[in-house]
């Protein structure tokens, strides 16, 4: 147990207009400290979990923290970015420091503005966390690697169109209930199932329902030793975690395992001594919904080529007996890229500390969190609990 989260706060995503990193940041920050019950001057640390790519202009941020307050300055700060995985990588980072001591209270913050961007140069930026060597000419951008690896899964697994309807359906059922959600509207699962105009082939077998959407927003997160933490009005402890990194180039690895997916659940689950049984929840990284149920396999839900089972028998619902992306994912909550970590853990949080509101799970204990970069690349599992 290497520290908790004591205070969260979180930005709606989707087209912000208005807004900025910079307003983004103070916002959260701001936001998480207030919700802890602690001022800036107690922070000895800060993480800013920010992806950019392109996204922004001002590309040396993790400073912009410090706005949030005059008594932030002289605080240590830095930028972490692990593409996609970037808000876990912040959290990570802001544990170790807590674990060598060298920091009792962390604020971390992830944030990304993309929706100022033109379409065309998202894909390219999008395509900066693939390895560009070999895959940066795969037509539809990132949209289109996955669509290669749904095509891929459908050969070896037959046709999943049925259960990757049942994903998007889902999320978006689910999403409903997240007021930080950028699309709170229930599709159904006839709409994601058929092609139409409102919902045509992008890449491959995905069809717009399948794929996560281009967000704005932030997420923030207080991250204190156990012994302060226990003095705070609440305490969500990290009952374990794990980083796998795997091969860049797909060529190189059997891209249909996710086999750092399956390594970092593995370390997590034995560091925190539970099974996956044992977990009320998950939360996992659905940028398109053939990854959400790779993960489903990948994490030992079901063996390997058989996900769609755990949809067909209602495993993953909502009052299931594992409840995946209550939120609505990154499906229907949006995907800011530097964000989207720290939003899990927040949510997570929310969800042990019974303040989940409509997408509460009932009597969630113990919340598990998979956040990944690229294609199964950078891989981030986070076991947690509520000890106050």
């Amino acid at each position: 147990m290497s520290g908790c989260i004591v205070g969260w706060a979180h930005t709606p995503f989707g087209r912000l207009d208005g807004a900025s990193v910079e307003s983004l940041i103070v916002q959260v920050a701001n936001g998480a400290l207030e919700d802890a019950g602690i001022g800036p001057a107690d922070v000895d640390e800060i993480v800013l979990g920010h992806f950019n790519a392109g996204f922004s202009a001002q590309d040396f941020t993790a400073s912009l923290v410090l706005q949030a307050s005059p008594e932030l300055r002289f605080r240590k700060a830095t930028r972490v970015e692990n593409a996609c995985a970037t808000g876990s990588a912040a959290v990570q980072q802001g544990l170790r420091a807590i674990a060598a001591k060298s920091a009792r209270i962390v604020l971390v913050v992830g944030v990304e503005q993309m929706t100022t961007t033109p379409g065309p140069e998202i894909g390219k930026n999008l395509l900066k966390a693939s390895y560009v060597r070999e895959e940066a000419d795969i037509e539809g951008g990132f949209a289109g690697i996955f669509g290669k690896i749904a095509g891929l899964y459908f050969q070896r697994w037959g046709d999943q169109s049925d259960a990757l309807a049942m994903i998007a359906a889902k999320n978006h059922k689910n999403g409903v209930g997240n007021p930080y959600a950028q699309l709170r509207k229930d599709l159904g699962y006839e709409f994601c199932r058929n092609a139409s105009d409102k919902n045509p082939f992008v890449a491959g077998p995905l069809k717009r329902t399948d794929c996560s959407l281009v967000s704005d927003g932030a997420a923030a997160l207080v991250l204190a030793d156990v012994e302060t933490a226990l003095r705070l009005r609440k305490a969500i402890a990290f009952r374990s975690t794990a980083h796998v990194q795997d091969f860049l180039p797909m060529s190189k690895r059997d891209i249909l395992k996710f086999e750092g997916c399956s390594e970092a659940w593995r370390r997590a689950l034995a560091d925190a001594g539970i099974t996956l049984g044992d977990l009320s929840l998950v939360e996992t990284h659905d940028c398109f919904t053939i990854a959400e149920l790779i993960e489903y396999e990948a994490m030992g839900l079901t063996p390997e080529g058989q996900g769609a089972r755990a949809l067909q028998e209602g495993w993953i619902q909502k009052d299931g007996r594992l409840p995946v992306n209550p939120s609505g994912g990154l499906k229907a909550k949006g995907h800011p890229i530097g964000a989207t970590g720290v939003s899990m853990h927040a949510l997570c949080a929310m969800q042990l500390a019974g303040s989940a509101g409509d997408i509460q799970v009932k009597d969630a204990r113990l919340a598990g969190i998979f956040n990944m970069g690229g294609a199964a690349v950078a891989n981030y599992v986070s076991i947690l609990e509520r000890i106050k």
